[in-house]
């Protein structure tokens, strides 16, 4: 495992190596949102094997690095920077490696440890096939989504209006055809009418009369209004009135029973 260099101490080598020797520049801490920028080490990918004993290593190399947290504490005593057996011991900043997939995929997650058990998560990075990334947060995952979904039913709505509005000048253009054109049409339609009651009236005069009813048979004698109507009072509403027409000639021959 890679450690810092280590600025020697006062006085050693002579006051010419303290005035050469150069001066430590203190670390600038990371943003908060740096969830548009992506960090890549080809160099260091080909060296060493990315795995979970130095993707901690491949880490600190990037810009999302903190350098005041309780990792790089250890790191200094020679102490692997994930051990979780002394990071419960300490409190303040510190990193976590939750999830790996080897070699795709490892998620480090940072935290603030207020003791053994009490720890709050700040952010979440990833490193996938060597790349490394900060996870956005949730509230704008959501955003995003719901602002994607607005723009496409924003842009389905301009969509229809400009179809409705093309349907609907179609139609005032319609309308808008001159009068008399109709009333020219509803005179034509008239004039045939009253030509094709001059033909009919026509035809039939020169149509011979109807012939008249042909005479009842032998012994029938037709039904009064007055007892056709009184029998139809007398019949009740469930009972159906018989019918005079023999049954078996009104079903015709195949509705007959076979013998």
């Amino acid at each position: 495992m890679a450690t810092p260099p280590v600025a020697p101490p006062a006085g050693a080598g002579g006051p010419n190596f303290d005035a050469a020797a150069p001066q430590p520049q203190p670390m600038q801490q990371p943003g908060t949102d740096m969830t548009g920028i992506c960090f890549r080490d080809q160099l260091w990918l080909n060296t060493y094997p990315l795995d979970r004993n130095f993707v901690f290593d491949y880490f600190a190399l990037s810009p999302f690095y903190d350098w005041q947290c309780n990792n790089e504490d250890l790191r200094r005593r020679s102490i692997h920077p994930l051990d979780s057996s002394h990071l419960s011991k300490m409190t303040g900043m510190e990193y976590m490696l939750t999830e790996v997939i080897e070699p795709n995929l490892f998620v480090i997650k940072k935290q603030w440890r207020d003791g053994p058990e009490r720890v709050n998560p700040i952010l979440t990075y990833y490193v996938l096939d060597g790349s490394i990334y900060q996870a956005p947060h949730l509230c704008s995952v959501f955003a995003a989504r719901v602002g994607r979904a607005l723009y496409y039913i924003s842009k389905a709505f301009t969509t229809a209006a400009s179809k409705l509005e093309k349907i609907g000048y179609v139609d005032s253009e319609n309308e808008s055809e001159p009068l008399e054109s109709k009333a020219t049409k509803e005179t034509i339609d008239l004039k045939e009418v009253k030509r094709v009651d001059l033909i009919l009236a026509s035809l039939q005069r020169k149509l011979p009369p109807a012939p008249p009813h042909p005479p009842f048979p032998e012994g029938f004698v037709p039904p009064s209004t007055s007892e056709a109507e009184k029998d139809s009072e007398n019949q009740q509403p469930g009972e159906t009135q018989p019918s005079h027409v023999d049954p078996i000639i009104d079903q015709g021959p195949a509705k007959r029973m076979k013998i």
